[in-house]
């Protein structure tokens, strides 16, 4: 099934990310101890926990790409998500620990400004990791992986706090040092902000929660194959990267087994066009006279 080929290909974006934070997370953590940057060092936690968070995205879609059994009919697909999930604690934690050092360190009245070195490290980390982002956002839209897609956002928050680790540096090293723990603290909340998103996005999922625009989308199609009455009911959810939908249509009463099974077969295919990890299960009623 192609669904467990794309799951495979997932596990690149999530190497790619772990070989990535081991790096940065121990560069940042070594010139941050040396150049007496706050900033940076809470920037190399958050590599840190990114790298479990990485290994968790990278266990779950191994788990999803075990079959379905007699325990689990529609499969696995779920492990990716909830690996998902739990990234996104795994980052809340972490984020609150930065945010505890930071305000430590600020009311410690020890505010020495770090060296240009920290700085550039920053900034190099920041366009590192960037392109992981766009390497990883585009794999995870071409695959349809929620797990790889936390993982970029996560490649571009990680980003986005490095570049505003160096401004914070900046400031500290042109006379203001009690910037650095300042910015360790916005840090801190941006770790927090994207575990919020990642964790949203997850529960989202768990609970089969599914965007209705897309449904509104999905309905129209199966509103204008040649045989549909009326499209009934319609549900949606979504198992890891694949949708399931529920779809009850009227059609005339006056058609034979053959005629409206072949409805059922355009559908599927249509819904298949629009994406190719649906699996449609269809149900027709006979349409009361009245509507035809």
């Amino acid at each position: 099934m192609d669904v467990y080929k794309n799951l495979r290909e997932g596990e690149k974006g999530a190497w790619v990310s772990i070989f990535t934070y081991l790096c940065l997370s121990a560069l940042k953590l070594t010139v941050g101890v040396v150049g007496g940057s706050e900033a940076l060092k809470a920037d190399g936690l958050n590599n840190t926990t990114d790298i479990i968070a990485s290994v968790a995205v990278l266990v779950g879609l191994r788990i999803s790409q075990r079959p379905p059994d007699e325990d689990h009919h529609y499969g696995h697909l779920r492990a990716e998500t909830v690996s998902s999930l739990l990234a996104s604690f795994i980052m809340a934690v972490v984020g609150l620990q930065v945010i505890f050092n930071a305000i430590k360190s600020f009311f410690s009245g020890e505010h020495e400004a770090p060296s240009m070195l920290t700085a550039i490290v920053a900034i190099f980390c920041g366009i590192v990791m960037y392109i992981v982002y766009l390497y990883n956002i585009r794999l995870a839209r071409r695959i349809k992986s929620s797990a790889v897609k936390a993982a970029a956002y996560d490649n571009r928050s990680d980003a986005l706090v490095s570049f505003g680790t160096a401004i914070g540096i900046f400031a500290a090293i042109f006379g203001f040092p009690i910037i650095d723990s300042i910015t360790a603290v916005l840090v801190g909340l941006l770790i927090i902000k994207t575990a919020y998103d990642i964790f949203v996005e997850a529960v989202h999922t768990l609970t089969d929660g599914f965007d209705e625009h897309e449904l509104v989308e999905i309905k129209t199609l199966i509103q204008h194959v040649n045989g549909v009455i009326e499209v009934e009911d319609m549900k949606g959810r979504m198992s890891g990267n694949m949708m399931f939908l529920d779809v009850t249509i009227t059609v005339d009463p006056k058609m034979d087994v053959v005629q409206s099974h072949h409805i059922t077969e355009v559908i599927e295919g249509v819904i298949r066009e629009y994406n190719p990890f649906a699996v449609t299960l269809v149900h027709i009623e006979p349409a009361d006279y009245a509507t035809i």
